[in-house]
């Protein structure tokens, strides 16, 4: 199966997010899901998004990739809404990446050293009314037509952390198929 680098989004590691992660190894993956808040969780976004200014942007996406440092070079990057960063940094900057799964946020690839790399799959997962991402779909629709192999799903609905089981986001049918194209993604890319 496949080798996923999760990371979490600014309310740190919920419940729901390590209940998503749990899901794609019950699927049979290997899920590496690192804390890049060293155990703080925020019940509120702002609170969140306020915590990972704190720390500073630059800082979580260096996080991530020295949780990626021990991890084998082919694997897929995946991350929610803040963890899209370091996710979408390691997609396009450290050889041998597989794919890439972005939910509910994108950046231009121009923001990671220029375009996307040939051969890494993208997938993006985000709410047509959100306004959260509304700054980001225009960079998703410019990858999805950059990248050779690439989806974009848009959902309807507003939440944005809506695969969080344990937040008020929560979208039962949204995050069911959300879940189900990441597996089918994470298969085809094995």
């Amino acid at each position: 199966m496949t080798t996923v680098l999760l990371f979490h989004h600014a309310q740190g590691q919920t419940k729901g997010f390590l209940g998503f992660a749990d899901e794609l190894r019950e699927a049979g993956h290997t899920v590496h899901a690192p804390d890049l808040y060293d155990g703080n969780t925020f019940k509120d976004l702002d609170e969140g998004v306020g915590y990972a200014k704190e720390v500073g942007f630059n800082e979580i996406v260096r996080r991530g990739a020295e949780a990626a440092e021990e991890l084998p070079d082919e694997i897929v990057y995946a991350g929610f809404s803040l963890g899209v960063m370091p996710a979408q940094s390691l997609a396009q900057t450290r050889p041998g990446a597989k794919g890439a799964i972005l939910y509910s946020a994108a950046l231009p690839a121009s923001e990671f050293g220029g375009s996307w790399p040939e051969g890494v799959a993208l997938q993006i997962h985000m709410m047509d009314r959100d306004p959260w991402a509304e700054e980001d779909l225009p960079a998703a629709e410019a990858l999805v037509k950059e990248v050779e192999d690439a989806e974009l799903f848009l959902y309807p609905g507003s939440g944005h952390l809506f695969a969080d089981s344990s937040l008020g986001d929560y979208d039962e049918s949204a995050a069911g198929l959300l879940t189900e194209r990441t597996l089918a993604f994470l298969d085809r890319v094995a």
